[in-house]
């Protein structure tokens, strides 16, 4: 299907089960390509002519870390949490093929959707599991992944039980040793849901003895809070005696204005954004 052909009616929408949101694929008339929009609210852009281009800011910052920190081209064995329109399956598959990814999403009807409204690339080996987030990674046992992708949080709405140290030790559990945590955490000006989870996933690194969080962010949502999003790392992997010249190139890949927090630079931070480390 070509990336300016509409697909058919019938597989532009579907009635979502378990938050009762119509979802929908639409094409974007600004970016070209599509969206994906649920409830109304836009959720993910694809563009099927060119999977590499990445039109969210903060995914685009997780396909920079990606970039950097494991070798051109080396399949990962990546997973998931939260499918949206499989922006960055699509990516990984097209930058990095053969590789295995695995995505848990708890809405049915929606990886359906995406995937007949908007194909995913050729050789994509890409397993869907459908179910609750933390249920069905930890349904997994002993499988390991280089990275996992945490792409559930949009502020208080947030689902409570995914929001927590005992969720972010157990996705720690299933990395491989020098494997990476990528969390996306979106909030309203406030910031105090995302103060909250770098303090949660704080407390989960220490536990299991890796070294703190690393931020990505838009340079200004530091200085003037705004609603914004902003990827939170953890993992064995941020140890590599590389850090600092995987902190240069995701500096230089931006998007721009562009902040890369180190561990403790992380939490000088959130001492003073949404009401700071209360312990």
């Amino acid at each position: 299907m070509s990336s300016t052909d509409l697909p058919p009616a019938s597989r532009r929408s579907a009635q979502l089960s378990v938050s009762d949101q119509p979802a929908w694929i639409v094409k974007d008339e600004v970016d070209g390509g599509w969206v994906l929009q649920i409830g109304g609210v836009e959720q993910s852009h694809v563009d099927l002519a060119d999977p590499t281009h990445i039109v969210h800011e903060y995914l685009r910052r997780m396909a920079n870390v990606l970039d950097a920190a494991w070798p051109t081209r080396r399949p990962l064995r990546i997973a998931h949490l939260g499918a949206g329109a499989l922006t960055l399956a699509r990516y990984v598959q097209v930058t990095r093929p053969a590789s295995q990814q695995v995505v848990i999403e708890i809405e049915r009807e929606l990886p359906t959707l995406v995937t007949s409204a908007l194909p995913m690339p050729a050789g994509t080996e890409l397993e869907i599991v459908i179910g609750d987030a933390r249920e069905q990674l930890a349904a997994m046992g002993a499988r390991r992944f280089e990275a996992i992708v945490v792409d559930v949080f949009s502020g208080e709405s947030s689902p409570a039980h995914l929001a927590t140290q005992d969720f972010y030790r157990e996705a720690l559990g299933q990395l491989e040793a020098d494997g990476m945590l990528l969390v996306n955490v979106g909030d309203d000006a406030g910031q105090r849901f995302l103060a909250r989870q770098v303090r949660e996933l704080e407390d989960a690194a220490a536990e299991e003895c890796l070294s703190g969080v690393w931020t990505l962010t838009h340079a200004s949502l530091l200085t003037r809070p705004a609603d914004g999003n902003m990827v939170l790392l953890a993992g064995g992997a941020l140890s590599s005696p590389d850090i600092d010249e995987w902190r240069r190139a995701w500096m230089q890949a931006g998007p721009h204005p562009a902040a890369v927090l180190d561990p403790a630079e992380t939490l000088e931070a959130f001492r003073e954004i949404g009401g700071g480390r209360p312990r």
